[in-house]
This record gives C-alpha cells, structure tokens and sequence, in this order.
C-alpha cells in the first residue's frame, strides 16, 4: 500500500534487465521482496546494490503500463508501514489503465482515461497519475482535469509531460468498492 506521495525522483538504467537508480529514495532497510511504487506500479525489489534496485518486471507489465519499457526519469516511494502519514490516499500500485494527456498548461493537466475507467473518476475525488496522488478538478466524459502546485511539479516527473504523453492511471480504490457495492444491488 502506498500513498501517492512521491518520495523521490529515479531513473531507470536498464529495462533487460528492469533496473533503476533510486535518486535520493531513503534505501534504509529496504531489501529484497520488499515494494517499491515505480511511475505508479507496484514492484518488488530482487537486489539491492548501493543506490541501485533491480526488479522483475514481466512483459505482461510492460504491455499494460507506461513509461517502464525504456530509460528515463521514474517516481519512487516506498510502500507504507504501520504509523506512517497518509498523505495522498490509498494507492496499490496496480495500474488501472493506461491515459494520454490531452493538455498541459499553467499548472492545468488534462488527461482522457480509458472509457471503462471514467465512471470511477469523481470531481473532487482522487486519482493516481504516474504515482502522484492527485485531487480530480472537473471531468468531462472520460476527460479529467487535475491542478499542479509547484511543489509536485519539482517533486515528480509530471513536470515534463506534453500533450500525447502516455501516463499510468490508478482510479481511487474507495470509488471503485463504492461502485461496485452500487451496481451490485
């Protein structure tokens, strides 16, 4: 489980095998079998060497996600622990989908999600963009919109999205329960 709340900026070094130099992510007892959220995927730490953290990551992932088949920048944090602060919101770190940003401007994302995923994205829900816990500030179809303050634009990667970037999305968990708890009836 995670919040959303990106801890620190990484990069990957190798997709074959998936690799990533973890930045300034606190490694203090991490080790193998332990989670880490890379760009919004949950993935499992194998080997731990210095400031490097390699991971299997099947093609399965890499054909459902984006931003993991190739080097560059990724969004890190670790997974929570029992008395850690939920800042963002609940996160698995499974992707739910994959978007595309269709604007980007003075601090206003758009992204249009998946149709199948849009009846989970509520205005002033949340919703996960690329591992960033984020607040839903209108939606129109399967169109949202999300605002970003200076501050997660310096702490993520979403600072260098354009228009046609893909992004990994991950609906609010508690939207979904509620959904199905409502369709269920």
């Amino acid at each position: 489980m995670f919040t959303g709340i990106v801890q620190a900026i990484g990069r990957i070094v190798s997709v074959r095998p998936f690799v990533i130099d973890a930045g300034r992510l606190p490694l203090r007892g991490v080790k193998a079998g332990d989670s880490v959220c890379v760009q919004g995927c949950c993935l499992t730490v194998t080997r731990k060497r210095g400031r490097r953290l390699s991971f299997d990551v099947s093609r399965e992932t890499l054909r459902v996600t984006a931003g993991l088949d190739h080097r560059g920048e990724v969004n890190l944090e670790k997974s929570l622990a029992f008395g850690d602060p939920l800042g963002g919101h609940f996160v698995t770190g499974h992707v739910d989908g994959v978007g595309e940003v269709s604007g980007y401007g003075q601090g206003v994302l758009k992204v249009r999600a998946p149709t199948a995923l849009a009846k989970y994205i509520a205005r002033k829900g949340s919703v996960t963009v690329d591992g960033v816990s984020l607040t839903v500030n209108a939606v129109r179809g399967a169109t949202f919109e999300v605002f970003l303050i200076p501050h997660t634009l310096r702490m993520t990667t979403l600072r260098g999205l354009a228009r046609g970037a893909k992004v990994n999305l991950e609906v609010d968990l508690l939207a979904r329960y509620a959904h199905r708890r409502r369709t269920s009836r």
